[in-house]
C-alpha cells in the first residue's frame, strides 16, 4: 500500500516530469528548482531517479529533456500514421529507382525502419523493417546526425567495416555536406557492397522526425546514380514534409546546426 509519503514523493516527481515535456527547451537544475519550490536535495533525488528510469536525460550542458523512453514511446505511438502517409512516397522512389526504399525513425539512439517498398531485384533484396541501424555509418542516421535530431554515443565508434568512418572530426565534416548537399551518404560503411542514400522528413514544427532512404548494392548504385537518387529523394522528402505539416522553406533547406 502507498504511504502518503510515497504518494507525495510520486506527485513532485510528476511534476517535475511535466514541466520539463511541456517546456518544450532543455531545463536547468535552477530553474526547475525555482519553479519547483523544492529542497535542491529533494529536486536533485527526484530528477536522478526520473534520469536512471529513462523518463529524463541531461544535454550537455546539463539540462534536462524528456529522456529516451519517452522518445520511444513518441516515435512508436506516431510510427503507424506516418508510414501509412509515407507509403505513395515510397512506393514511387521504389517505381523510379527498382531499389529497397526505407523510412526510418529514431528509436534507443539507433536507427530503425518501419516501412519499406522491396527491390525488384534479386541481389540486395533484403528486409529491414524492425531492425536497427548505428547512426554513425548508415546513411538514415547521418541524416539524423546532421540536423540535430540525434547525437553521436561516447567513446569509440564501432568500425563494421573497413570504410566505417571512426574518426568523430571527419564524421563532422561529412555532417556539414549532407546539410549542404540535402541527402545522406554511406559507402559501404555498414557493410561491404552496400551502399544508401537518405534524406530528412520533417514534421508540423520543422524539426526532423524521420528519413527516407534507398539502398542498393555497389554494383548498381554507382555515383553518378548516387548523385540522381539523392537528388529523388531530397525532393520526395520534402514533399512528404509538407504533407505533414512542416514549413514549406524548412522543407526545403538542408541548413542545421553543426
Amino acid at each position: 500500500m502507498t504511504t502518503p509519503s510515497g504518494t507525495q514523493a510520486i506527485d513532485r516527481a510528476a511534476q517535475l516530469l511535466v514541466r520539463v515535456v511541456e517546456a518544450g527547451e532543455p531545463q536547468p537544475f535552477t530553474t526547475l528548482l525555482t519553479e519547483s519550490g523544492l529542497p535542491k536535495s529533494t529536486a536533485s533525488r527526484l530528477l536522478s531517479a526520473l534520469e536512471r528510469h529513462g523518463l529524463l536525460q541531461r544535454d550537455r550542458d546539463g539540462a534536462f529533456r524528456p529522456g529516451p523512453v519517452l522518445a520511444r514511446y513518441a516515435s512508436r505511438s506516431g510510427s503507424a500514421d506516418l508510414a501509412v502517409t509515407a507509403q505513395p512516397y515510397l512506393e514511387r522512389i521504389g517505381g523510379k529507382t527498382g531499389e529497397t526504399v526505407n523510412l526510418a525513425v529514431l528509436s534507443g539512439g539507433a536507427v530503425e525502419q518501419i516501412a519499406q517498398v522491396d527491390s525488384s531485384y534479386l541481389l540486395g533484396a533484403t528486409n529491414w523493417v524492425g531492425l536497427r541501424v548505428p547512426l554513425h555509418c548508415s546513411a538514415l542516421g547521418k541524416v539524423f546526425l546532421a540536423h540535430g535530431a540525434a547525437e553521436l554515443p561516447g567513446g569509440p565508434l564501432e568500425r563494421r567495416t573497413p570504410r566505417t568512418l571512426t574518426d568523430r572530426e571527419e564524421l563532422g565534416r561529412e555532417l556539414a555536406g549532407i546539410r549542404r548537399r540535402g541527402y545522406g551518404v554511406a559507402r559501404e560503411e555498414l557493410e561491404p557492397g552496400l551502399i544508401a542514400v537518405a534524406a530528412a522528413v520533417r514534421g508540423g514544427d520543422g524539426a526532423v522526425i524521420a528519413a527516407l532512404s534507398v539502398s542498393g548494392p555497389s554494383v548498381r548504385l554507382t555515383p553518378d546514380r548516387v548523385t540522381e537518387i539523392g537528388e529523388l529523394l531530397t525532393g520526395e522528402a520534402s514533399a512528404l514534409s509538407e504533407a505533414l505539416g512542416a514549413p514549406f522553406d524548412r522543407a526545403r533547406d538542408p541548413a542545421g546546426p553543426l
